[in-house]
């Protein structure tokens, strides 16, 4: 029986950012809106989930049955390197307030929303949900991805001391319509993107990347994602005899959720490069850390309870240009 009926009210934390955005746009589609007030957004301005005090004030007065947690601090390798304590601290501080208050509200279904980064530097590959904590992690985002192990593990201590009803779905790297465009901390698709649009518009002869670019990396259209979400909590029961299973047997807490390609970071880079027109030349600083060398996700629980993604990363690099174009005349990205 779907659990997505609309005297459902849902909340979804972090509502301004990509993931948020797409899952809105989706719940709209599906009735939910801020209108019928069965949908539930609240600005940086309105709740600052970092204080815990506030949070459990909110969630008393607007009483959700599900809560989304798409809110965190997300960056790049520069920004994970330079700002430690802010990637760990403040991702603590969201969970931790989030899903304690919601536990505490009587909230019906909690999904947390983690990250890839959370598994080993050097996994086996394709990785299983089951590779956690096999060995030590990449360094330069050991702080988010400690901050996401604490978030889906806290949701499984609540599930097995108090059965709170909460599910983690672990994305691989997200792209689309509303990313991070700033060079400093945005994500590896979107700091490519402005990099060869900004060469393009001022005719540079060169354009700088970092690294080697021979990491392998698979990426995941965000509105994808938002279908998985909402997929998951409609179809996803972990305490149901057919949910997905470890290799031991054990329910799994968390689910991975991929693409079914990858591609080197070198050739990602002459994609966008050749989707926006740039014709110069594309130089690797070897100086610049790689990351993790390949990351690949898999995604075959997730896939057999019925979800895939659709869109191709060709499709999805060209809809994520024209939205960068968009934002850009919108004047809502600065160079």
């Amino acid at each position: 029986m779907p659990r997505l009926i609309k005297k459902e009210k849902i909340f979804v934390a972090g509502s301004s950012g990509m993931v948020g955005r797409a899952i809105c746009k989706l719940l709209n589609k599906n009735g939910f809106t801020i209108e019928k007030k069965n949908l539930l957004i609240a600005s940086k301005r309105e709740l600052d989930l970092t204080k815990e005090l506030d949070v459990d004030i909110w969630l008393k007065e607007h009483k959700p049955n599900i809560v989304i947690l798409a809110a965190a601090k997300v960056g790049g390798i520069k920004a994970n390197n330079e700002n430690p304590v802010k990637f760990l601290l403040e991702n603590l501080k969201i969970q931790n307030n989030l899903i304690e208050s919601s536990w505490r509200n009587g909230v019906n279904r909690f999904l947390f929303l983690g990250s890839s980064c959370i598994y080993p530097k050097f996994c086996q590959q394709p990785i299983k949900e089951e590779y956690l904590l096999s060995n030590y992690l990449e360094n330069t985002n050991q702080w988010y991805a400690v901050a996401k192990i604490s978030g889906l593990k806290l949701c499984e201590a609540f599930r097995n001391q108090y059965n709170f009803d909460a599910i983690s779905l672990m994305p691989t790297n997200l792209y689309g319509p509303g990313d991070n465009y700033n060079l400093n901390d945005g994500h590896v698709m979107a700091s490519l993107i402005r990099k060869f649009y900004e060469a393009k518009i001022k005719n540079h002869n060169k354009v700088v990347c970092w690294g080697t670019g021979k990491p392998m990396r698979e990426f995941l259209f965000v509105e994808d994602f938002a279908e998985a979400c909402l997929f998951a909590l409609e179809n996803w029961e972990i305490d149901y005899p057919n949910s997905p299973k470890d290799s031991s047997g054990n329910s799994l807490n968390w689910l991975n959720i991929g693409s079914d390609y990858e591609i080197s970071i070198y050739e990602l880079s002459r994609k966008i490069a050749k989707y926006i027109g740039y014709e110069g030349r594309i130089i690797w600083d070897n100086s610049k850390p790689d990351g993790t060398p390949r990351k690949k996700l898999d995604t075959r629980h997730i896939n057999n309870l019925g979800w895939e993604a659709k869109t191709n990363l060709d499709c999805g690099i060209r809809k994520t240009i024209e939205s960068f174009k968009n934002e850009l005349h919108k004047k809502t990205i600065r160079f």
